[in-house]
């Protein structure tokens, strides 16, 4: 019997207890393995170029160089790695910057334990994702 191709996700946040949290969620995942964790958008960079994740789960704000900025640059140098904003913000203009700098997932760090799983599953079959309740056919309208 064939396994299926192990996940490789990259972790970017400069919250060091939001990394653990999210790296324990995310492995807890059969074939889903963390390769990776930057504390700022440039290591990201880095580390996205040496590891080549299948998907980067990045914080939008962290010092040296923004999520957004970072996910552009990955976006436009490394297209196989998918990207997916993890946000503390829930306004609706961030889907469409999201969406600009080349990510193809937004989660809610709030929804983070309910949607995280779902949204890296997405990204890793090439799907996306967005959980920011103004703008997604995902988004639970009860929230």
């Amino acid at each position: 019997m064939m396994t299926e191709k192990q996940l490789r996700i990259l972790i970017a946040d400069d919250q060091p207890y939001m990394r653990r949290a999210v790296k324990a969620l995310l492995e807890s995942q059969d074939g889903w393995v963390v390769c990776g964790e930057a504390a700022d958008g440039l290591e990201a960079i880095e580390k996205t170029e040496k590891l080549q994740p299948d998907v980067v789960v990045m914080d939008m704000l962290m010092p040296h160089l923004n999520g957004l900025e970072a996910a552009r640059r990955i976006h436009r140098e490394f297209p196989d790695s998918h990207i997916l904003i993890l946000t503390l913000h829930d306004v609706p203009e961030l889907t469409k910057l999201a969406q600009t700098a080349g990510a193809q997932g937004l989660v809610l760090k709030s929804d983070s334990n309910r949607l995280l799983i779902a949204a890296v599953e997405h990204l890793g079959r090439t799907d996306s994702f967005y959980s920011n309740k103004s703008s997604s056919p995902f988004a639970n309208p009860l929230l």
